[in-house]
């Protein structure tokens, strides 16, 4: 070899080494790159899952109390009757037994301001008339009643230094209103104050009832209220056996009133049209077990009846056959086996406070069934509670007069999973349900936060989606990839695919907007057109067969597709044409309406059949994509030896085609559902968005993801409605993760099983 040669050989090694140098540092940075990029997904899947459950757990966690301090012999011996705490827990207010009404701070019980009620009669009875209005109704031991409230007034003197200032009001008089007009004794009393009438309910020391109904005048400039006509009823001893009344309650709306004694013996009085009437005997205790402490619930409606043993059952009306209301037990709460002392009302929520007499505290949340603390507080039985608006600061009083201050950490008493996943029995409700209402007007308002709708309609969109994109993706990637011709493949694969790239916002503007009316004026034409064009294609199929040779022929193979255009465009204008006079013989010119009144099926303009022609609109390219590509991805060699064999192409299409191919179009189909399941415009746009458990195709509903999309903008964060829309989203997570690895999971199998073919 000359020096040339050698040269040249020596350099060509050098490139060729170089050259494999440099596509092993490639095929290493590909690997890695891939590498970190699958990791990176699979991390980021990971944070995300974490992160949502990071938001979701505080929900579940328990309520937790903070000792602040304790004011000793706070009231100078006398008897305390009545706590009340302000908005900010800064100011305490009290009523005496000698009708002492004082504020003080709750910090080291200083006196802040001090007046005087009954003018000299001692306070024998009170109960609260507004939760909300801090108003209260005093019963005094001359038979006289006075309505009485406290507001405070905020105002910065010194900028930021805030200072709150006490008043105590007298909403009606400022001297007692006689009640008993010979002067007996008030054991027990129940008011409520309206616009134009003040109801109160007063159980007098001979153990009779007396209704006093006062009329009002309100002074149209201020607004002030005054007494004006006073009317009377006395109601002889009701309860069996001549027992003494002990609890006396009425509704905010002054129209149902309830008394029971310690028996547990009671009985519900209506009000209306100025008649009082006995409703109904009622027992709020079993048969020989005290009843120790009555009081409502927040919004007037729940009676929480506290018995001997420590326990705490709810009552509410029910209608019965939708016209008489029956007081039914709800639900139970367990407690120490201790007397209950108190049964205290949070404000805004539906929580209240228990106290016994071994000095144990329990809280309590009604709708979620959840015991939250249960704490023994004091050596000595628990006599009172005040629970500031804000449920966040707690006063109790024990029998030997020491008030303690507690910070309360409890921020999300309603949630549990019996009532995010159980039937709940809320109140007004004729019986348990699955409820999705997470706001509402009222003041009064319960949250509803069960995600079982919600899931239900998730799945429920989903299912009417594949129910029309499965058929017809799936046979359509079978068609167009194996008896379709290159020439028209080449058209129809990528025109398919183009759809997936339409925005699904404006899929569901079409179909709330265009489709919903139009499937609802012609609805004999959309069933009828589901039953017209199967017939037309098996007719013009038919037809095309009787075609002389000669003409059949000069369609190329692959191309008879095409021919069923025309015969599509007949039947749906044939369909859609006589739906009208269908409509008038057969449905009386109304078919949704005729469905309602003749079958009791309710019709919505938006819902699950219009939801699963958009949403299976949106979901057939990613279907049809995928299982077209795994059916043309056959090889080749299994079909022309199953050919050969002597097998027909449609033999050689079930027995060899499609179980190649199964693993494939399966994967298509779940990652169609997938793409169902987390959809969010089109059910947004496309629903009534009405959270119903309703199976019903001509009903609306509402999935987690359009949910989530509505509520979460006028969501406080970290609130319990916050934190349950992030629940909601673990929720569709977790689906998503589940039916994507139950789909992974069958399609290894698959393709284990088919693989050898």
């Amino acid at each position: 070899m000359t020096e040339a040669a050698s040269t040249k050989h020596a350099t060509e090694l050098t490139k060729n080494t170089a050259r494999r140098r440099m596509r092993s540092l490639k095929d290493r940075v590909a690997h890695y790159a891939v590498s970190v990029g699958g990791v990176g997904v699979i991390v980021a899947i990971m944070l995300i899952f974490f992160y949502l459950l990071y938001v979701v757990l505080p929900l579940f966690a328990s309520a937790e109390l903070k000792s602040e301090q304790v004011l000793e012999q706070h009231a100078d011996g006398q008897e305390i009757l009545m706590l009340s705490l302000e908005e900010q827990a800064v100011l305490g207010m009290q009523l005496t037994e000698d009708g002492s009404a004082s504020f003080f701070r709750t910090a080291d019980g200083e006196p802040v301001l001090e007046e005087q009620l009954g003018n000299g009669a001692r306070v024998s009875a009170v109960s609260s008339v507004s939760l909300a209005g801090h108003e209260w109704l005093a019963g005094f031991d001359n038979g006289t009643v006075q309505f009485f409230a406290a507001d405070y007034t905020i105002t910065y003197p010194r900028g930021t230094e805030r200072k709150i200032t006490p008043q105590l009001l007298k909403p009606l008089t400022d001297e007692p209103i006689t009640i008993s007009d010979d002067g007996e004794a008030i054991v027990a009393v129940a008011g409520r104050r309206g616009e134009d009438t003040a109801s109160i309910l007063s159980v007098l020391a001979s153990g009779d009832i007396l209704l006093t109904t006062i009329s009002l005048e309100s002074n149209f400039l201020t607004g002030e209220q005054s007494v004006g006509e006073i009317d009377s009823l006395r109601i002889p001893h009701a309860l069996p056996d001549r027992e003494a009344v002990t609890f006396a309650l009425m509704d905010p709306q002054q129209e149902w009133m309830y008394l029971a004694g310690r028996s547990g013996v009671g009985m519900v009085l209506r009000q209306r049209a100025g008649e009082l009437s006995l409703n109904e005997r009622v027992r709020f205790t079993a048969k020989g077990t005290e009843l120790t402490a009555l009081n409502f619930l927040t919004g007037g409606i729940s009676v929480m009846a506290g018995t001997e043993q420590g326990n705490v059952h709810q009552f509410f009306p029910v209608r019965e056959s939708g016209i008489a209301y029956t007081l039914e037990k709800i639900r139970s709460f367990e407690g120490v086996d201790s007397p209950v002392t108190f049964i205290e009302p949070e404000e805004r929520r539906k929580g209240f406070l228990v106290g016994h007499a071994s000095g144990e505290l329990g809280i309590y949340y009604s709708t979620s069934e959840r015991k939250l603390i249960e704490q023994r507080i004091a050596d000595a039985s628990l006599r009172r509670a005040a629970i500031s608006p804000r449920s966040d600061w707690l006063m109790l009083l024990d029998e030997q007069g020491r008030l303690a201050n507690f910070e309360v950490i409890n921020e999300h008493p309603e949630v549990s999973w019996s009532s995010i996943w159980g039937e709940v029995w809320y109140e007004s409700y004729p019986e348990p349900d699955y409820v999705w209402q997470s706001s509402s007007a009222s003041n009064d308002f319960e949250p509803k936060f069960s995600l079982v709708p919600l899931s239900f309609g998730t799945l429920k969109a989903a299912f009417y989606a594949m129910l029309i994109a499965m058929p017809l993706a799936i046979m359509g990637a079978i068609y167009t990839a194996y008896f379709m011709t290159p020439g028209l493949r080449k058209l129809v694969k990528p025109s398919v695919e183009v759809m997936e790239a339409l925005p699904t916002v404006i899929l569901g503007f079409l179909a709330g907007l265009w489709l919903a009316p139009l499937m609802e004026q012609n609805l004999p034409g959309i069933f009828l057109l589901l039953l017209l064009l199967p017939l037309g294609m098996i007719i013009t199929g038919f037809a095309w067969t009787r075609v002389p040779e000669e003409i059949r022929f000069r369609v190329p193979a692959g191309w008879e597709a095409a021919l069923l255009v025309l015969p599509i465009v007949l039947m749906t204008w044939l369909a859609f044409s006589v739906s009208g006079p269908i409509e008038n013989v057969f449905f009386s010119g109304n078919m949704p309406q005729w469905l309602s009144t003749e079958m009791g099926i309710s019709y919505d303009q938006r819902n699950a059949m219009v939801v699963g022609f958009a949403m299976g609109f949106a979901v057939i390219p990613t279907i049809f994509s995928i299982a077209e590509d795994a059916v043309f991805g056959v090889p080749k060699h299994l079909s022309y030896g199953s050919l050969a064999l002597g097998a027909t192409p449609w033999q050689t299409l079930v027995r060899v085609v499609l179980p190649t191919a199964s693993p494939g179009i399966f994967s298509g189909v779940m990652i169609g559902l997938g793409r169902a399941v987390g959809e969010t415009m089109i059910v947004l746009m496309a629903t009534g968005n009405t959270p119903v458990l309703d199976a019903n195709i001509f009903q609306g509903m509402r999935t987690l993801s359009a949910n989530i999309a509505v509520e979460m903008p006028e969501s406080e964060v970290g609130s319990s409605h916050y934190r349950l829309l992030f629940l909601a989203a673990l929720v569709l997570f977790i689906f998503t993760f589940f039916f994507n690895t139950l789909a992974e999971l069958i399609r290894q199998r698959l393709r284990n099983k088919y693989s050898a073919i």
